[in-house]
């Protein structure tokens, strides 16, 4: 009989808390700062958002929050609260995390 394979995950780095699924990438051309990788998630879990606040960003301004695991408070990323550029709407209520902050699990 086969093994069951579940859906491959993200996990937080520092506690290995799951706060991803592969199949919710939106995207993988994403840049956080100091040129760092960062990919787009329609969807995420065990993640906590900070207060709002305007920051610019590579292309253009935002209103975002960042988002921290919700078992170890390391903050992973972002998440658009308000795009303002029509261009980047797609992005709204979406969250980023960079890639060096997540790790690979049930892969």
């Amino acid at each position: 009989m086969a093994d069951v394979i579940g859906p491959r995950l993200y996990a937080c780095y520092n506690c290995r808390n799951h706060v991803a699924l592969h199949d919710d990438i939106v995207s993988k051309r994403f840049m956080a700062g100091h040129r760092q990788r960062a990919f787009l998630f329609s969807h995420v879990m065990n993640l906590v958002a900070g207060p709002k606040k305007d920051r610019q960003l590579i292309t253009g301004w935002y209103t975002i929050a960042d988002v921290e695991c919700s078992d170890c408070g390391e903050v992973l990323g972002w998440r658009y609260e308000k795009v303002n550029e029509e261009s980047q709407k797609y992005k709204e209520s979406k969250t980023v995390l960079e890639k060096f902050k997540i790790v690979k699990d049930n892969w």
